[in-house]
């Protein structure tokens, strides 16, 4: 059963080494993030599951101890999914999944046991509501962590250029989350998330279909753009 769900964004920005400068920028990002794992931590689960956005139409596994690091975007900052031994040998994680990684560690996350999935991309609305109720499946109390930027093209500054379909979709998306609504959720088109850079769009299909039914109320504690992306942080439980 799915007891709780925390929303949070992904960009490497979030890690402040990575921010440099910027950090200062995105301290309310944070502490909202902080918040949302609050509301996972409360719900005492059996096991935590983080997903992210991957490549591909499916998902790939990524079990507890799988190391990430941030030295791509310029910052030695090495993390391990969960709180044991890293396995050096393992696929490293996704960026998304390392974002997620980081935001455990520095919330200091011990409440249980930790793996991730990244939820491709292109994942079919269909296939993300089969994956979030094989998630949510059985006896043991499932929390998520639920990595996903809205879309990125909410400026002429922004990664994706301005496009005037992305506020609106975005808005969209912002209450869907705040609202805990799963059908709307559900319900978001996957070919304009595509096309206005909405990476969150599968794992937040994933997370309606994990919550279908669990009547889970949500909390939205951040709906901002800035660099022209869409953040949204909220809080289901």
């Amino acid at each position: 059963m799915l007891a709780a769900a925390a929303v949070c964004p992904c960009p490497p920005l979030l890690q402040p080494q990575v921010a440099a400068g910027a950090a200062a920028e995105l301290a309310a990002l944070r502490e909202s993030c902080a918040a949302a794992l609050d509301t996972l931590a409360e719900a005492r689960p059996d096991r935590l599951v983080v997903l992210g956005p991957g490549a591909g139409e499916d998902r790939t596994p990524y079990p507890p101890g799988t190391p990430g690091s941030f030295r791509g975007f310029g910052a030695a900052v090495d993390v391990v999914l969960g709180s044991g031994s890293s396995h050096p040998g393992a696929a490293p994680l996704p960026a998304s999944l390392a974002v997620g990684a980081w935001l455990l560690a520095d919330h200091g996350w011990a409440a249980c046991p930790v793996e991730g999935f990244a939820v491709g991309t292109g994942c079919p609305p269909g296939r993300c509501a089969e994956l979030g109720a094989a998630l949510a499946a059985g006896p043991a109390r499932t929390s998520l962590l639920v990595l996903g930027d809205g879309s990125a093209c909410r400026t002429v500054k922004a990664p994706g250029y301005l496009d005037e379909r992305a506020a609106p979709f975005d808005a969209l998306a912002a209450e869907a989350l705040g609202a805990a609504d799963t059908a709307a959720l559900a319900g978001l088109d996957p070919v304009l998330a595509e096309e206005i850079g909405a990476a969150g769009r599968a794992p937040w299909q994933v997370l309606a279909g994990a919550a279908a039914g669990a009547g889970l109320a949500g909390k939205l504690l951040y709906d901002e753009a800035p660099y022209g992306v869409g953040y949204f942080v909220a809080a289901w439980s």
